[in-house]
């Protein structure tokens, strides 16, 4: 144990990790400044508790800050220890796990605090899509240590006490923390996206469990595979129903209904989350129009792209193909959300999701479970964006727009001159869905590889998952794209 006895630092981590696996590392180092009276101050494990240990029997590394000494600030040997961990973690190819709680940098220290974070910066970007890290937040973590919060795959935040941000929410202008505590778990989650989930702090560290347990250990090694209990041909009667609240569905396809969502509070319209099949773990994305709770409809939304959406998926695609976890997506949209707010970033957004799915090389399938419309269709890991095996339910539409709104324009001089023209539009877009909109239509142009009924979802999902465990799919050289 570290020389700060028993402290919240370090009692976390006993919870955190399996029962006695932590073996501490660094637990004499402190603070060599000695500027400001600090050899007066006494820091021990100069506020930072770090080492390794199991979760589920699998290696992780973890660093836990103590703001009982000097507010858990950033402190040169504090960074240099968390630095260590991360070097450590990167030569085993095994997850790090921050528990924060700091005051942000260590002013008694100046430009070694300085020197401290942009060491751990870099550490954080060596590490990026090689090993997971993953951060919890509870208590402050401000101006950098944010930065660093930003930088992780995975944040979790603690809903009542912990604060995050770059600046406080009373140095902002016009603002004040009792008008919008821009620090608070809800902004961070719901606004801002940086963080992924919240909750008291037990459950805090019972969703790190989890997440460690179905994630690789690295870019190169899957530990992550476990038996499945589950039948592989089990029907999913009734998922039909679910196509607006696709997070539903996609908990009816895993084994025994596992499904973790992420940022669930962020971009309501876009799901993100892991599932497994088969005893694998697979991202999935996912359009979603409606939210259910306890089988009763709670929200409505729009079967539409924004940029929140575009955003999150993005990030959860790319952090996928880092650590090779196949991807399924679930399509339901019928464009871009059309609103002012959305018009600034969403060409963008939608340009960076598109890149993301026609970039990433792991297994891709994906399900049309009711419209796949315009580009925004195409975006949704389409055929032609390079999907793997593509299914459609047989009602889906697939096509340019609303087969009822492309009549209208284009028998828009028939339809007014029509003695009966509610009798038209419907004779004209049934002959459209036919032609051009139907998942038939899509399937014969090769769009579309298969119909598929709905119940069959999850037997025909593991099925192409199973053909491209072995996928091998090259790029052209390059340093990395710039989109």
């Amino acid at each position: 144990m570290s020389n700060s006895a028993q402290t919240s630092a370090s009692s976390r981590i006993a919870a955190l990790l399996d029962e006695n696996s932590f073996v501490e590392v660094g637990a004499y180092i402190a603070a060599r400044n000695t500027d400001f009276n600090m050899t007066e101050q006494e820091t021990p494990a100069d506020g930072v508790v770090t080492g390794y240990g199991t979760i589920g029997g699998c290696l992780v590394y973890v660093y836990s800050q103590d703001a009982a000494v000097l507010g858990g600030s950033m402190g040169e040997m504090h960074a240099k220890k968390i630095c260590n961990i991360y070097s450590m973690a990167m030569k085993m190819g095994a997850p790090v796990i921050g528990l924060v709680d700091c005051a942000g940098l260590r002013l008694q220290e100046a430009t070694d605090a300085l020197d401290g974070f942009g060491k751990l910066y870099l550490s954080q970007t060596m590490a990026s899509g090689v090993i997971p890290q993953i951060m919890a937040i509870f208590g402050t973590c401000g101006g950098g240590m944010a930065v660093s919060a930003g930088m992780a795959d995975f944040t979790f935040m603690e809903d009542t006490s912990a604060k995050l941000f770059v600046n406080s929410p009373n140095a902002l202008e016009g603002n004040y923390k009792a008008k919008c505590d821009t620090s608070s778990a809800k902004f961070q989650a719901e606004e801002s996206g940086l963080v992924d989930f919240t909750g008291d702090e037990a459950s805090v560290l019972s969703q790190i469990r989890t997440l460690v347990s179905i994630l690789p250990s690295n870019n190169e090694e899957d530990l992550s595979e476990v038996d499945c209990t589950d039948d592989l041909n089990r029907m999913c009667a009734g998922i039909e129903g679910y196509t607006g609240d696709t997070a539903a569905a996609l908990q009816m396809i895993s084994d025994n209904n596992f499904f973790m969502e992420v940022k669930k509070n962020y971009g309501a319209s876009m799901v993100t989350g892991f599932i497994r099949l088969n005893g694998s773990t697979v991202g999935c994305v996912a359009n979603r129009s409606e939210v259910y709770e306890n089988g009763e409809k709670v929200q409505t939304l729009e079967a539409a792209l924004c940029g929140k959406g575009c955003e999150k998926a993005t990030d959860f695609i790319n952090f996928c193909d880092a650590f090779s976890i196949p991807v399924l997506t679930l399509v339901n949209v019928n464009g871009y959300r059309a609103t002012m707010c959305s018009e600034r970033k969403i060409a963008k957004l939608a340009a960076k999701l598109t890149y993301a799915y026609a970039d990433a090389t792991v297994p891709k399938v994906t399900v049309v479970v009711k419209n796949a419309l315009g580009s925004a269709g195409l975006t949704m890991g389409s055929k032609s964006l390079g999907a793997d095996v593509v299914y459609a339910w047989p009602n889906a539409v697939i096509g340019t727009m609303d087969p009822a709104e492309a009549v209208k324009i284009m028998y828009a001089k028939e339809i007014e001159a029509a003695d009966d023209a509610v009798a038209m539009i419907k004779e004209k877009t049934a002959e459209y869905t036919a032609m051009q909109s139907g998942a038939v239509a899509a399937a014969k142009r090769g769009y579309v590889d298969d119909i598929i009924k709905a119940e069959e979802t999850r037997q025909r999902v593991i099925a192409a998952f199973e053909m491209l465990y072995t996928k091998s799919e090259d790029r052209p050289s390059k340093k990395h794209g710039t989109v």
